[in-house]
């Protein structure tokens, strides 16, 4: 496994003082560095968060491989019901590991396709449960307690159209739940729907889940190798702990990230891989990155609005959408290319002659070579203009390098959260909306949160 992490782009020496690091500001960081691993690792350590303890939890592993080789051949679809962590690792994960929807190659029962409901869309849920079959399809409910209203709905929908094919007994062989064991109404209807069960530890937050059950058990079930995926991330574990900042890869880029945000006004983070394998985890780390590090208040209790917004782009193509805004509009992003060095397939471009040159030149070259061409074209592009970025290459792109990816990116977000003296994992922005969205609909128990929204209804008409 080989990840390396490039932040040449973000010194003075490249995009001048009043946008890049100065190596003094990076030598005066490196005692916050220090102080943000020693924090996190004793509350790691004393269990309060467990996200780097996942790749070893080698029991936890085995049972779900041996589960889901029990189904293989059984089922051409896995059907997943649940939203924002709970769905985002396992679509980063298939994404990953056999390429962006829709170009995967043809599904069967000894390759099954991965359907995500995470949206309450009518159009969407329709559509998607009319390209499945109820009679070959598997359906994995995740949630940590069973009261996201999104969730319940769809699975709930997802439930009777299963009943409605094979008889509610038939239908409840259909279904495997992953959530908190002994909580929650999730645990509660599992349990007395005669539901298998796997389980995500109270220490783990959804976001950090992606290798917990919540990204394991849909990615086994699709037949890819969960334990080398545990094994990258297991790898990447052991360099995370280290105090050598050349070795602690995630160490390293927090430090860099939070001194270019915080030093050089960078309030936008642009996550830009260069592979569309990578494409589904952009959209993971957006989550990762936006709930754990905007908050409104310090762990002092000081309020400090704090944030990054993270956006995703795609490279190259959106270098012909989005490029031109972010070399000439305002210079107030840092930007992440995710790159791969060594591609599965080169793409072999055949040899041809037209006697135009705009296109002779190509001749006989690869799609690899091209795409690479494009990445440091860009990076030299907004170099230029003094936009500060940086690059993490993968060696290559498989279960061990993802899964060691994807631990990279957690850490650095937990570290970058210890930095700001912030709490990375709640995220209390999300609440109000949900118990207006619960008045709405009617759950006993909130009427404060009706009468506040009628309130906001009654201010809206005026």
């Amino acid at each position: 496994m080989s990840i390396q992490f490039d932040g040449k782009n973000l010194y003075a020496s490249m995009v001048g003082t009043e946008h890049g690091l100065s190596e003094a500001e990076v030598t005066e960081g490196t005692s916050n560095a220090a102080e943000a691993l020693r924090r996190f690792r004793a509350a790691a350590d004393a269990g309060t968060y467990g996200f780097p303890d996942l790749p070893f939890r080698t029991g936890d592993i085995k049972a779900i491989g041996k589960y889901a080789a029990g189904q293989k051949g059984r089922y051409d679809t896995v059907c997943v019901v649940g939203i924002g962590g709970s769905a985002l690792g396992a679509w980063a994960l298939d994404c990953g590991l056999r390429g962006p929807h829709p170009v995967q190659k043809a599904f069967s029962k000894n390759n099954p396709r991965l359907v995500i409901l995470d949206n309450v869309d009518p159009t969407f849920i329709g559509a998607a449960l009319a390209s499945m079959n109820p009679k070959s399809t598997l359906v994995v409910v995740i949630a940590k307690s069973g009261a996201t209203a999104e969730t319940v709905a769809t699975f709930f929908v997802v439930k009777a159209w299963l009943e409605r094919s094979l008889g509610s007994g038939k239908a409840a062989r259909r279904i495997v739940a992953v959530t908190t064991q002994g909580e929650g109404d999730l645990y509660k209807l599992a349990s007395a729907s005669g539901y298998p069960m796997f389980y995500l530890p109270k220490n783990v937050g959804g976001r950090f889940s992606v290798l917990s059950a919540v990204g394991l058990v849909p990615a086994a079930l699709c037949g890819f190798d969960i334990a080398k995926l545990c094994k990258g991330a297991a790898a990447m574990t052991s360099l995370c702990w280290s105090e050598n900042l050349e070795e602690n890869i995630a160490l390293n880029a927090a430090l860099h990230h939070w001194l270019v945000w915080t030093r050089h006004g960078k309030p936008i983070q642009v996550a830009f891989p260069y592979a569309n394998g990578l494409w589904g985890m952009a959209f993971w780390f957006r989550q990762l990155w936006a709930e754990s590090l905007g908050k409104k208040v310090n762990r002092a209790g000081e309020t400090v609005h704090i944030g990054q917004t993270p956006v995703a782009a795609l490279g190259a193509t959106d270098q012909h959408s989005q490029v031109q805004l972010y070399r000439e509009g305002p210079n107030d992003k840092v930007f992440s290319f995710w790159t791969i060095r060594n591609h599965a397939d080169a793409g072999r471009i055949p040899k041809f002659k037209t006697g135009l040159e705009a296109m002779d030149y190509l001749s006989g070259q690869t799609l690899e070579h091209l795409l690479d061409a494009e990445q440091r074209a860009t990076a030299a592009s907004l170099t230029e203009a003094n936009r500060p970025n940086c690059s993490y290459l993968l060696d290559k792109l498989n279960a061990n390098h993802i899964g060691a990816f994807l631990q990279l990116l957690m850490f650095q977000t937990a570290f970058l959260g210890e930095m700001l003296d912030i709490d990375a994992f709640d995220q209390p922005g999300v609440e109000l909306a949900k118990r207006f969205t619960f008045a709405l609909m009617g759950r006993q128990g909130f009427d404060e949160y009706g009468q506040r929204m009628e309130a906001y209804e009654q201010k809206r008409r005026a």
